[in-house]
Parts: structure tokens; C-alpha cells; sequence
């Protein structure tokens, strides 16, 4: 069986997928799976996987991706009838509709992953330009996708609200687990943000949540760590000066090692999204140990089940009120959550599993058969 996956970018400043496709990739290779990434030559990768082949940019504005280089080879791929499969992950680039051009002929079983650019949040930004690229390019190059592929119910909910009818599997990304492991506890208690400092992630209400509540817990301190993206990180530290916020450390971006030392390293994690299709970062978090309070943005309702953190309502108030609860408990009792966060991701999550998830699901798009549990026909 051999699969193409195409994707934007697959850099540290792509986010998300950088981390969640390649390791797709690779839990495929391990189940025998045929694997080659294709992406844009977006920004120098001090290590490259074998199986990629990136694509210079062409002509036009960087946010929409033109590469007719990819959009060529893709072309080619799919017309020698050696490939069974293209799996295309998020949307509103021309990667994103390449892939679908590219199935066109009927050649290739086309699966897309949305990965979150479905969402009515998303759907918001940019609207006009959205509705635009929507109607002309993105929609008729999904549109005869033979299975969609939602991390989560509410993205299902998303893809059946557009009006697409195909199979939707639902798998959740994998997570890689570090060592259970606590940094020192010496020094003030730390609140974690890390995630990109985006209008998404939510970092305004948490700042204004963090005024209400800084003062009654002066043990505790607020780390904000992530890349910027397009300027909001200024604004969100000149909203830190303008809330006259005393205990804010805005921390840049953090990767490897350093990035989970920054997990372990807090006694808790928050992300306060408006939406988010998984939430790389908290399942990052649970990994390394830290428990998570986490909006109803992101499909994180197991949160409170498994005993290993806060799922609440989006906003300052709701925020607010979880920290009044949250932040006087015990290291003890912190810790103890986060241990059952681990057990969690050690048992659901990890990349064995969905590997081998993924590949069953694409021989039953080609062979047929009993439909997978994880598929909904409905």
C-alpha cells in the first residue's frame, strides 16, 4: 500500500502538524505502509525525514502556498497508478487543493483531514477572502473526497454541518511520552500557556482572568510561552502593561527538550482556545505529567472523567471561576492529576495504536469489508 500525505508545511513555525503528520508518517512506516510527505519548502529544517519532498514557493502571496512544482508532481504521481491513497491534512492553502486536483481522475482514494479549518471560528477570519477561496478553489477539490478523517467529534459535527456525506473516521492525534518526571519545585507555583500566540488561542482572556485572580494567589506565576504570529504578541504584552500585571512571564518559543522541561516544570496547564480541532499541546502536557484546565474550544471533555483536569466554558468569567478552584489546590493533589494524565495518554493515545488505526482504515477504502469501528457512515 503506498500513500502520499501532503501537507503546507511541515517546519517547528507550522505548529501543530509539524509534529502531528510526521508522526503519522512514521507510526505508518512502522505498520509496513509505503510513505512519502509532500511539502512546501517553507523554512530550513535543520533535520529532514527521509520519506519527505519539499517544493519551492512560486508566484504570489506566501499565505496561499503556489508551488507549481508540487502541483506538477503530485499530478504525475497520482497518473502512474503506483500510489493508492492521497491524504491531505488542513485547508485553505493550494497544497490543500492540489491534493484534490490531483485525485480528479479517480486514480487515488482522497482523504482529508481538516485538522480544525472547518470550524465556524474559522470559517470567521477573513471571511470575505474565505468565502472566495471556498467557493472557487477549496470546496470543489474536497468535494469528492472518499473519507474525511475529524480528531474529534465536534470536527465531525463540522464536516456533516458543510454538507458532506462521506465516510468521517474519527482518530485522535498520537502523543510521544517523555519519562513521568517533575522539575524542581523551588520557587513560585507555575500556570503554563504554550501554544502560538494567536487571537484563537484565547491568551487576552487569560490575561484578563490572571488580573482577576493574581493577587489572591501570590505563590503562583503565569508563563506564557509560544511563537508569535503576525505581531499579536506585542499586543498581548502591551495588554499585559495595560492590565498592570505584576507575575507574567512571556517566554518566546520553546522547542525539544526545553519545551518539556516547561511542562514539567509547572504545576499546571491552561488553554483558554475559541477553537481547536485536538490541542496538540494538551495532550502534550498530560504527557509530561501536568494537569490541564482547558475551554470547550477544544474536545477535551474526558478532561474531568480521567481525573486529570478542568473542562469549562469559553470566557473571562468562566476562566476565572475555574482558577478560584484550581489554584488553591495541593502540589499533591496537582501531581496526582497529572499522573493520571499520563496513564491517560499511555492507554488512549499513543502512536502504535493510531498507526495502526489509520492503515486499517485505508485498506477498507480499498478493499472494502467490515467498516472499522472508529468510521462513521452516518
Amino acid at each position: 500500500m503506498r500513500v502520499i500525505h501532503v501537507v503546507p508545511a511541515v517546519t517547528e513555525e507550522a505548529s501543530g502538524p509539524s509534529y502531528s503528520v510526521t508522526r503519522l508518517c512514521e507510526s505508518l512506516i512502522a505498520t509496513g505502509t509505503d510513505v512519502r510527505l509532500a511539502a512546501l519548502d517553507w523554512a530550513h529544517m535543520p533535520v529532514r525525514p527521509g520519506y519527505l519532498t519539499s517544493f519551492p514557493l512560486g508566484w504570489g502571496p506566501r499565505r496561499l502556498g503556489v508551488s507549481p512544482q508540487m502541483n506538477r508532481w503530485l499530478e504525475d504521481e497520482v497518473a502512474s497508478g503506483k500510489n493508492d491513497i492521497v491524504h491531505n491534512h488542513s485547508l485553505w492553502m493550494m497544497p490543500n487543493v492540489y491534493s484534490g486536483w490531483a485525485c480528479r481522475a479517480g486514480r487515488c482514494r482522497l482523504v482529508v483531514s481538516p485538522r480544525g479549518t472547518l470550524s465556524r471560528w474559522a470559517f470567521g477570519r477573513n471571511r470575505l477572502q474565505r468565502e472566495i477561496f471556498w467557493r472557487l478553489l477549496q470546496r470543489p477539490a474536497i468535494a469528492q473526497a472518499d473519507c474525511f478523517h475529524a480528531t474529534a467529534e465536534s470536527e465531525y459535527e463540522d464536516i456533516r454541518r458543510l454538507g458532506f456525506r462521506q465516510p468521517v473516521c474519527i482518530l485522535s492525534n498520537g502523543i510521544d511520552l517523555p519519562p513521568l518526571k517533575r522539575e524542581s519545585d523551588g520557587g513560585r507555583r507555575q500556570l503554563l500557556f504554550l501554544g502560538r500566540i494567536h487571537p484563537v488561542k484565547g491568551v487576552d482572556v487569560l490575561l484578563r482572568a490572571w488580573q482577576a485572580v493574581e493577587r489572591r494567589f501570590p505563590e503562583w506565576e503565569l508563563h506564557v510561552a509560544g511563537p508569535d504570529n503576525n505581531g499579536y504578541l506585542t499586543a498581548m504584552q502591551a495588554l499585559a502593561a495595560q492590565l498592570r500585571l505584576e507575575r507574567v512571564v512571556f517566554r518566546g518559543s520553546l522547542f525539544g527538550e526545553e519545551k518539556w522541561c516547561a511542562y514539567r516544570a509547572a504545576s499546571l496547564f491552561v488553554l483558554p482556545t475559541h477553537s481547536e480541532n485536538f490541542g496538540m499541546t494538551v495532550a502534550e502536557a498530560l504527557a509530561a505529567g501536568t494537569p490541564a484546565i482547558v475551554t470547550k474550544g477544544a474536545p477535551w471533555g474526558e478532561l474531568e472523567k480521567q481525573g486529570a483536569g478542568w473542562w469549562i466554558d469559553i470566557g473571562v468569567d468562566p476562566l476565572v471561576a475555574c482558577f478560584e478552584q484550581a489554584l488553591p489546590a495541593s502540589p499533591e493533589r496537582l501531581r496526582d492529576m497529572g499522573r493520571a494524565g499520563h496513564e491517560w495518554m499511555s492507554r488512549d493515545f499513543s502512536w502504535d495504536r493510531i498507526g495502526a488505526q489509520f492503515s486499517a482504515t485505508y485498506r477498507w477504502l480499498l478493499e472494502g469489508g467490515e467498516t472499522p469501528p472508529w468510521v462513521r457512515l452516518d
